[in-house]
């Protein structure tokens, strides 16, 4: 018998992404999209696209996928952000993949662009992601941001990349690092990590000399620069942030 592959992918205002994206996972048997309130067309596109789509209030990027995860009927499940494609050369591995049934998950290169340029340097390649996985050998760890995925099992490498369009304008980078500042920095004070105010000066410029430097950055053109201080960006308001919060309430600085 042929194994069933149930793709999955979580949603919020990506109208500009997910016809894409749903069309590149149009090998799968099942496509499920779990959208937590969209305001714009990404429902109805979804829908368009043959998709079966479920609303589920936002509870963070973990659980948010394991919901997802839950509702595949598949032997197999592909995870997928709206703003990932599947090349066709992927395609074909994922399937002869599962065909052959000699691991349990498997990971695939990502190749990201920047502001419309792929990036093969900066840290952003290869970005091995495991995104593939047996139903009932993995889940997703509950996180709030930065999610991944936990196998019970055997690992093993595709080798074509997936395709990643994150940041396709500035105006994108800025608001993807207010958001997942703000998210990372709560974790930081759920978790009673201690913060200084300098704490994010240092974490800032570690930031931008790891991505520019010592990862290459500088040989990714105009783009890596602009990638690296973006980095360095994110990274300063995350314990920025994070060090107001716990400055504005005693018991938060104090927790051990």
């Amino acid at each position: 018998m042929i194994p069933r592959l149930s793709a999955i992918v979580i949603t919020r205002n990506e109208a500009a992404n997910i016809g894409a994206c749903l069309d590149s996972l149009a090998f799968c048997d099942e496509r499920i999209v779990v959208d937590c309130g969209s305001s714009d067309d990404t429902v109805a596109i979804a829908q368009q696209k043959g998709a079966q789509v479920t609303h589920h209030d936002w509870a963070g990027f973990g659980p948010q996928k394991n919901f997802a995860l839950s509702l595949a009927q598949g032997d197999w499940v592909l995870s997928l952000d709206a703003d990932e494609r599947v090349t066709p050369e992927l395609a074909q591995a994922i399937q002869q993949a599962i065909a052959r049934g000699d691991a349990d998950a498997w990971e695939f290169p990502r190749l990201s662009s920047f502001c419309g340029r792929p990036l093969r340097h900066s840290g952003w390649f290869p970005d091995y992601v495991l995104r593939l996985f047996r139903r009932g050998k993995a889940r997703f760890n509950d996180v709030i941001v930065h999610e991944r995925v936990i196998c019970d099992g055997v690992v093993k490498r595709l080798a074509p990349h997936l395709i990643h369009h994150p940041v396709l304008r500035l105006e994108d980078a800025i608001s993807r690092i207010d958001r997942y500042s703000t998210a990372s920095a709560e974790s930081l004070v759920a978790a009673g990590r201690r913060v200084t105010f300098f704490t994010g000066i240092g974490h800032g410029l570690a930031s931008f000399l790891r991505a520019y430097v010592l990862r290459g950055g500088f040989l990714d053109g105009p783009e890596g620069f602009l990638l690296a201080v973006a980095n360095a960006e994110g990274s300063y308001y995350r314990y920025m942030k994070a060090w107001l919060a716990t400055r504005a309430s005693p018991a938060a600085s104090n927790k051990p």
